[in-house]
């Protein structure tokens, strides 16, 4: 355990001081600066609702199963991310071969996907029916999206950010199989934080433009953050990565981010207000695969806007030349 903490901190700091000098964080960091001024500013000046419950988790009296379903998501999003700090930290992915990022993913996955059926005590749903549980409609809802993410938008950063990924792994249409389920847990950590600000501005701001202004500005904010940080954050993982890291991060943060332009407010939609409308599986589902064509049409846009040509391939190149498979599995077909 100690070689295991002083590797990671040896990583960590490494990875500081790389990002320190790097000119691309450094544009990122003054775009970012720029966007939460913007931010700030409309805040300031948008007037706040006379009610000014300024609520950030749905209300516990009226919608308690999304309450705790948001809850026990936030709360798990602080293990998993304690888990991969730990395995990229460490370099334990060293280590893995295609076993060992299945059962890394699937299992982290897995408590998310099986607690409305296993635990539905933990979001207060033992009493419904499996099928109008929130936490199932929530998993239906993240599980579709996610999927057509991986299956069909992860094509569009093939051809148009020339990304990769190069770890040993099985494939579904070219894709690690690993990274559909490790999308789950990702997504459900991201649109419940977007879901608790997206509800903290609608309860503590008055209705009107200023506030649509705010709310789109925010959903837009929101969504280049996270964007950016997701692949902050993996930088330090050498089996996905970019031809050109500054076009990654700049150009490709706006790119991802349209996936969170249009999931984050629709997301929120699902049992928000339960009284008014209670949605099924089947909306849920709807919604979802709504959701995933607006995405594809607007990263189909950008890819035309600029030009590139849009190939599928079915085999990842490290499956055909073992020399482009990441360390430490050099000369391995991955």
């Amino acid at each position: 355990l100690t070689g295991l903490y002083q590797a990671a901190m040896a990583k960590l700091l490494e990875g500081l001081k790389f990002l320190s000098q790097d000119p691309a964080v450094h544009a990122m960091c003054k775009v970012i600066a720029a966007m939460s001024v913007g931010l700030v500013t409309l805040a300031i000046i948008a007037p706040k609702s006379k009610k000014g419950d300024g609520r950030w988790l749905p209300c516990p009296e009226t919608n308690p199963s999304k309450r705790k379903w948001e809850l026990f998501s936030l709360h798990y999003g602080i293990f998993w991310i304690s888990i991969f700090a730990v395995i990229i930290g460490g370099e334990l992915y060293a280590w893995f071969d295609r076993i060992h990022y299945m059962v890394v993913c699937v299992g982290l996955a897995a408590p998310l996907l099986l607690q409305p059926f296993i635990f539905p005590s933990i979001t207060g749903e033992a009493h419904v029916p499996w099928h109008g549980r929130y936490s199932v409609k929530a998993n239906l809802w993240i599980g579709i999206f996610s999927f057509i993410g991986n299956y069909w938008y992860t094509h569009y950063f093939y051809n148009v950010l020339e990304a990769h990924y190069t770890m040993p792994s099985w494939d579904l249409n070219g894709v690690p199989i690993p990274m559909f389920f490790a999308t789950h847990f990702y997504f459900c950590f991201y649109h419940v934080l977007s879901n608790l600000a997206l509800r903290k501005t609608y309860s503590s701001l008055e209705r009107g433009v200023l506030r649509d202004i705010f709310v789109c500005s925010l959903i837009f904010y929101m969504s280049y953050i996270t964007a950016f940080m997701e692949s902050l954050t993996i930088s330090g993982f050498p089996c996905y990565g970019f031809k050109d890291r500054f076009l990654a991060y700049t150009l490709g943060s706006a790119f991802y981010g349209l996936y969170f332009v249009v999931s984050f407010p629709m997301f929120l939609r699902l049992n928000e207000n339960p009284s008014k409308r209670s949605y099924s599986l089947f909306d849920a589902a709807v919604e979802a695969l709504a959701c995933g064509m607006a995405v594809l049409i607007l990263l189909d846009a950008v890819r035309v806007w600029l030009g590139a040509d849009l190939t599928f391939r079915l085999n990842r190149p490290c499956k055909l030349d073992s020399s482009l498979t990441c360390e430490p599995f050099n000369f391995k077909t991955c």
